[in-house]
Formats: C-alpha cells, sequence, structure tokens
C-alpha cells in the first residue's frame, strides 16, 4: 500500500507542490515571528528598499500585492496548459496526460508559484498597525525575491512547454521512462549461452483457483511477498495474467496447488500482491510505454493526419526500447525459495511479443507508404546489429519478411526492390557467427 501511494503521490500534482507550498508557508510564518522577536534583523534591509521600516501599510500593499498577482498568473497559465494538453491529447494519445503530471518542471514551477502565495498570506498577519506598528521588511524583502524568482521561473516554464508538447519531445520522453523501467526490472544483461530454464507449470487436477475481487489492470506484482506467501503456506502458485492484462471481477487471476492448505486469510494476503487500477502504468508494465509510442504513430499515419515523419520519428523511438529490452535478461518466470524448490509461475512479455506490440500494427497501416516501411525495416537491422542472439535475430528476419510479403500486396515492383535491398541487409546478420 505504500509503495501503491508514493507512485502515486510522486507522478501527480499533489506531493511536491504541496510540500513546497507548505515549506516556503512555514517561512514566511516563521521569518515574520523571527523577526519580530528580534528587530535587529530588519537594520540589515536596505533603506532605499524601505525607507521608513516602521511603515505597516507598505509591507501589507506589497505582501497583497505579490500574492494577488501570483495566483492571477497561475490561474491563466495553467488553465491555458490545460487546454494545450486537452489539443495534445487529441491530435497524439490521451495517454500522454500522464507522462505531463509528471513532468518535474511543471511540478517545481507550480510548488514555486504557490509557494509564494502562501509565505506572502504567511507573513500578511504579521504587518500591522495596531496596538503598535511593526513592518517586516526582511520577510518583505524574501517576497520580493521570490516575486523575481517567479517571474523568471515563468519564462523558463514557458519555453519548457513549449517544447515539451512538440511530438517529438513526448515520444522521446516516454521512451526514455520505459528505458528507465527495463533497467529496473530487468538489471542483468542478456546472457547468449545460459541455462534452459525448467518448464512452466502446468495445471493440474488438484489446482484450486483463486479469483479476483476486484476489476482492473494488472499494474504490478510484488514478487517477493508472493514467494514469502507461498512458502509460508507450502503451496505453489501459479498465476494466470501477467501486468498490464485486465482482469474482472470474479474471473479466476491464480492457481494454488494444494490449496486446502490454504486459509480464507491467505487468500486475501496473495491477491494483495496484486495492485489493481482503472489504467496501465509503467510501474513494471514495458508493453504500456511500446504502445504509447504506437498510438502516437498510428494517429500519424491515418489518412486524417498522413504525417508519416511522425510515424518515421515513433519507430525510431521504438527500436530504441527494442535495443535496451533485448539487451537485458528478462525476469524470471519460475520463482524459487529455497533453490530447487519452485514456489510461484509468473508469466513476462519476452521479445517477440514485445516487437509485435512495437510495430505490428504500424506494419498492418503502413503498407502503401514507402517511407514508414522502409524505417521498419532499418529498425529491425538496428535490433539485429545490436543483438549477437541468433534467436532474436531470426525473428527479426522473420518479421521483416512478413513487412514485404504484406507491402508486395499495395506497391509495385521499383518501390519493392528498395523493400528488398533492406531486408537482405537484414538477413545478412543471420550468418554472423556468434562473438
Amino acid at each position: 500500500m505504500l509503495r501503491h501511494a508514493m507512485y502515486n503521490l510522486r507522478g501527480g500534482f499533489l506531493i511536491r507542490p504541496l510540500t513546497i507550498a507548505l515549506v516556503l508557508g512555514c517561512a514566511g510564518a516563521f521569518l515574520s515571528w523571527l523577526e519580530e522577536d528580534f528587530p535587529a534583523i530588519s537594520a540589515w534591509v536596505p533603506t532605499v528598499l524601505f525607507p521608513s521600516h516602521a511603515d505597516a501599510q507598505v509591507a501589507q500593499v506589497i505582501l497583497a500585492g505579490i500574492a494577488a498577482s501570483i495566483m492571477t498568473v497561475v490561474s491563466i497559465v495553467f488553465a491555458i496548459l490545460l487546454m494545450t494538453l486537452t489539443l495534445a491529447s487529441m491530435q497524439f494519445s490521451p495517454r500522454i496526460i500522464v507522462s505531463f503530471s509528471r513532468d518535474r518542471v511543471t511540478q517545481w514551477t507550480l510548488g514555486i508559484f504557490l509557494g509564494t502565495f502562501s509565505y506572502c498570506m504567511a507573513a500578511l498577519p504579521a504587518a500591522r498597525s495596531l496596538p503598535h506598528p511593526f513592518a517586516p521588511v526582511a520577510t518583505v524583502l524574501g517576497a520580493m525575491v521570490l516575486a523575481l524568482a517567479c517571474v523568471g521561473l515563468l519564462l523558463f516554464f514557458i519555453h519548457h512547454i513549449s517544447q515539451a508538447i512538440s511530438v517529438n519531445h513526448i515520444v522521446d520522453r516516454i521512451a526514455e521512462e520505459t528505458e528507465a523501467m527495463i533497467d529496473e526490472i530487468m538489471p542483468s544483461p542478456h546472457r547468449l549461452n545460459r541455462l534452459k530454464h525448467a518448464e512452466p507449470l502446468r495445471p493440474n487436477p488438484i489446482e484450486m483457483a483463486v479469483a479476483s475481487d476486484v476489476s482492473g489492470y494488472i499494474r504490478f506484482v510484488d514478487t517477493r511477498r508472493l514467494v514469502a506467501l507461498a512458502k509460508h503456506y507450502h503451496v505453489t502458485i501459479r498465476v494466470l495474467r501477467r501486468v498490464g492484462h485486465f482482469v474482472p471481477a470474479g474471473i479466476p487471476l491464480l492457481m494454488i496447488s494444494k490449496g486446502n492448505r490454504l486459509p480464507p486469510e491467505g487468500t486475501a494476503e496473495l491477491l494483495a500482491a496484486f495492485d489493481f487500477g482503472p489504467t496501465r502504468t509503467l510501474q513494471q508494465d514495458v508493453e504500456f510505454g511500446v504502445l504509447q509510442i504506437v498510438d502516437i504513430a498510428l494517429k500519424a499515419i491515418s489518412p486524417a493526419v498522413n504525417d508519416p515523419t511522425t510515424a518515421i520519428n515513433c519507430i525510431d523511438q521504438l527500436s530504441r526500447i527494442l535495443i535496451r529490452f533485448a539487451s537485458r535478461e528478462p525476469p524470471e518466470d519460475l520463482l524459487y525459495d529455497p533453490p530447487g524448490i519452485v514456489r510461484a509461475s509468473i508469466g513476462w512479455i519476452h521479445f517477440e511479443r514485445l516487437l509485435e506490440a512495437a510495430f505490428e500494427q504500424i506494419r498492418m497501416y503502413s503498407k502503401t507508404d514507402v517511407a514508414v516501411s522502409l524505417r521498419l525495416l532499418r529498425a529491425l537491422v538496428d535490433i539485429a546489429a545490436s543483438t549477437p542472439d541468433p534467436e532474436f535475430r531470426r525473428i527479426l528476419v522473420e518479421y521483416g519478411m512478413r513487412i514485404v510479403a504484406g507491402c508486395a500486396e499495395k506497391l509495385g515492383e521499383e518501390e519493392l526492390r528498395r523493400l528488398r535491398a533492406r531486408q537482405a541487409a537484414l538477413v545478412s546478420f543471420t550468418t554472423i557467427s556468434e562473438p
């Protein structure tokens, strides 16, 4: 539950902006209190800024003016931002809104603006004329510094968001986040001559089904907890759905061998190892990052948009993700504890399935587009050049043959000549000996 909460809070407009606003608000209240108890602090403020350190009305006007102007700017800028993101989601993909909400520049900008407002509002009660005049000039100077910082931050934010809504930056950001997630769940480099694993667990008549009690997408599986529970109850668990799959309530999610050993509370503990939600996330779901880029590419090559350049850019980023995926050792399907005793069987996406998710729909809708089809073949060549695994290269060659065969139904011989030349370059990698 803590991990799930931290992931959601870290990626939205709540935790970071709220923290900054609270810190600056407390700073405004503390500094004004400190200045009132120790008047010597005000003496350090230049008289050029405040000729009369005892004029509370000047401090009130400055603090109130900064607070009002900051909130006006925040409301206008972020209203325009939300409208821009709505248009971008309609043009590219509605899933890109998630990546914008996780953008740290946007979160820091909102936090600093709200923090400046909180600072001024917390310091404003200290500036008073009765019962004795007091002007927290040092605190007001801090508010003026924050206001200048907001002006500079506003300019930087406009520059940043103008770049962030361009399709090239959107696709690059999604690919970068997907690569980071691949590195997290697949930390080991790919091994060519690794021993073949044991066969996955097969259904058997003594298994007991455990149905999901909620509907949603599997966003995270706590494998260590799952193994620990299987060891504790002396059972073997076979997970029927992998991360990214939708599971309706009442549909079997787990099959438990020797399920008679599992008490009623054990079922709830097993289900608690799964994080369900209404949308997919990039916590463990490599395919979700790929599908976001595929959505943008499909809209780009649709007849209504007809933007093959954007589709080509998406293919380049997809090849980047597949190269990183092919260079890593996939998670283990069988989990042991202690070694030699299988506790759980979990399915993960593998290279062939990820390759199909990345390129299959683009291949289907680009049969009449030579430029996009050529870039698909080049992406396959790049992936084959980066991996020495002969099995991966065989899969890539077969997929290249499917691309050329599909284009042969729509294109003439002149266009096919270029495609076959690139296909030949792909086939040549199968003859390269392993290092």
